[in-house]
């Protein structure tokens, strides 16, 4: 069930195994499960324009698109995530999903802590023709890495899509993806 913060923002997000049981299957089926606990677990279905996944549920009747991440986040924390809540990726991969306490892929933070990390990765931009061009670089980053993994974990394809041109401070090779 879906509730609104007291002062009128986004919708929370609760995820439970039993009573999103169906839509639990379905966000499943959607991954490409790295075969270490140092691999990312890799979204594969709908990418949006700024390359981070997207899944779609219902609740209380109504369609609403989410972040799969987000989802994740909500579903290994088995209580609500407040609007301000958000999932950030220690492994600097927008289609992970892989929830760790370490911070070593996704884990929960805030707006605060997003735009220092964003900052320290040097993903920031000064000007909207800059932050266009990366996110559209991003988005074809993650179509890729989508396609790599779609039919399985395939270590060679994943890294080839890994080391192109990367994006500083996204898809960072180094942190990504720790082992050939």
């Amino acid at each position: 069930m879906s509730t609104r913060d007291r002062g009128g923002g986004e919708p929370q997000l609760w995820v439970d195994e039993q009573v999103h049981a169906a839509e639990c299957r379905r966000f499943d089926a959607s991954i490409a499960y790295g075969p270490t606990d140092a691999d990312c677990d890799i979204w594969i279905k709908a990418i949006g324009g700024d390359g981070y996944g997207r899944f779609y549920i219902t609740r209380n009747g109504r369609g609403r698109c989410v972040r799969p991440h987000r989802y994740a986040l909500a579903r290994a924390r088995r209580h609500p995530l407040a609007a301000d809540v958000f999932g950030l990726h220690g492994c600097n991969n927008p289609l992970c999903v892989k929830v760790r306490e370490d911070r070593q892929h996704v884990y929960e933070g805030d707006q605060r802590e997003n735009m220092i990390w964003m900052a320290r990765s040097q993903r920031g931009s000064s000007g909207s023709t800059l932050r266009r061009d990366r996110l559209a670089d991003r988005r074809a980053r993650s179509v890729a890495l989508r396609e790599a993994a779609r039919n399985g974990w395939d270590r060679a394809a994943i890294n080839d899509v890994l080391q192109q041109g990367q994006e500083l401070g996204l898809f960072d090779v180094n942190d990504t993806l720790r082992h050939t």
